[in-house]
C-alpha cells in the first residue's frame, strides 16, 4: 500500500483545467470564472471524485485519468453554478471572502454566468466515455438541488416541521452533489454495480452527516470558532434537526412560536440554543451525525482496501468532531 503522499488530489493541474473550461470571450463571464478559480476553497467535492476514482483502482498514468479531472471539474461547476444562484436568492453579501457576484456585476450577469457553467459541464460530459449515463446523473442531481432549495422555502412557508421534509431538503442542498461526486467515477469507469451503489451510499450518508453538523453548529456552535453569529436558520424559519427534536418534547409549543416569528423577539435564539443544549436535542443530533458517518464508512467495505479508500473514510469521520 502506498503512502498518503502518493494520492492525487485537486491541485495546480485541476485549477488550470478549471480555468481553461471557464474561458469566455465575454469579460464579465471570464471575471466570474476567474473569481471561482482564484477563490479556491476546499474543493471538497472534486477531492471526493479524485479519491473515488483512485479507490476504484485508477492511477494517474492511466489514459482515462484526464477524464477524471474533467469529471471533477464538472462536479465543481455544478456546485459553483448553484452557489451563484443561491447567493442571489439569499441576498448574500460575500462568497469565500469576496463580494458576491450579483453584487459586483448584477443579477442578470450572475445568473447567466451560472448557466454558462452548466453549459460548459454538459459539453464536457458529452465527450466522455459513458457520456449519456453521466449526463443523466448530472441532470438528476441538478433537479434534486433545485427541488431542495425550493422545498426549503416551502417548508418554512407551510410550517411543515417534520423529519421527512428536513431530510429531503438537506439531501438536495448537500448530499445529492456528494453522491454524484463519489459515484460518477464508477459510471465513467464502468465499475461493478455493487461498487457504484457503495459510493452512492457513501456520498449520501457523508453529505447528510455534513449538513447535520452544519445545522447543529448554526444553533449550538461557538461563534468565535464559526466566525459568525449563531441562529441564522432560526431567523429564516428553518427547523433543523436539533430544533425538530425540541418540537417533539415538552417545550415544543414554545419552540414552534419562535420558528413561526423567525426568532424576531429578543432572546429567541439564546433560548432555543439553551434548550437544545439542556434538553438533549444537541446530543441526540450528534448521535445521528455519528450514525450517518458510520454508515458512510461502512459502505466503503465494498471497495478493495487502499490508501484512497482510507482517505475517503476519513472524511465522514471528521464530521463527528468538526467545530466550524
Amino acid at each position: 500500500m502506498t503512502g498518503v503522499a502518493a494520492l492525487t488530489l485537486p491541485g495546480a493541474a485541476f485549477e488550470a483545467r478549471l480555468r481553461e473550461v471557464l474561458r469566455s470571450k465575454v469579460e464579465f463571464i471570464e471575471l466570474i470564472g476567474e473569481d471561482l478559480v482564484a477563490a479556491g476553497g476546499k474543493r471538497a467535492r472534486p477531492t471526493v471524485t479524485f479519491l473515488a476514482a483512485q479507490a476504484l483502482g485508477l492511477g494517474t498514468q492511466d489514459p482515462r485519468w484526464p477524464a477524471v479531472t474533467d469529471l471533477a471539474a464538472c462536479v465543481e461547476l455544478l456546485h459553483s453554478a448553484s452557489l451563484l444562484h443561491d447567493d442571489l436568492i439569499d441576498d448574500a453579501d460575500t462568497r469565500r471572502g469576496q463580494q458576491a457576484a450579483f453584487r459586483r456585476f448584477g443579477n442578470v450577469v450572475s445568473v447567466m454566468s451560472g448557466d454558462f457553467m452548466l453549459s460548459r459541464l454538459l459539453t464536457l460530459l458529452a465527450g466522455m466515455p459513458q457520456g449519456a449515463a453521466l449526463t443523466r446523473a448530472f441532470g438528476e442531481t441538478a433537479s434534486l438541488i433545485c427541488e431542495g432549495e425550493v422545498l426549503q422555502f416551502q417548508v418554512a412557508a407551510y410550517a411543515e416541521y417534520s423529519l421527512q421534509p428536513y431530510l429531503a431538503v438537506i439531501h438536495g442542498k448537500t448530499a445529492a452533489l456528494l453522491e454524484l461526486a463519489a459515484s460518477a467515477p464508477a459510471l465513467l469507469l464502468d465499475a461493478p454495480e455493487t461498487q457504484r451503489e457503495a459510493l452512492v451510499t457513501f456520498g449520501r450518508e457523508y453529505g447528510l452527516a455534513f449538513q447535520m453538523q452544519d445545522d447543529l453548529l448554526d444553533l449550538a456552535g461557538d461563534e468565535a470558532a464559526l466566525g459568525k453569529p449563531v441562529g441564522g436558520d432560526l431567523r429564516e424559519g428553518k427547523a433543523t434537526l436539533p430544533v425538530l427534536y425540541l418540537l417533539e418534547g415538552s417545550h415544543g409549543a414554545e419552540v414552534r412560536e419562535v420558528l413561526e416569528r423567525r426568532a424576531a423577539a429578543p432572546g429567541d435564539v439564546a433560548r432555543v440554543r439553551e434548550l437544545a443544549l439542556t434538553q438533549g436535542a444537541a446530543e441526540r443530533t450528534r448521535q445521528e451525525i455519528r450514525r450517518r458517518s458510520h454508515l458512510a464508512v461502512d459502505a466503503l467495505a465494498a471497495l478493495p482496501p487502499s490508501t484512497a479508500r482510507d482517505a475517503l473514510a476519513a472524511l465522514p469521520r471528521r464530521e463527528i468532531g468538526r467545530t466550524r
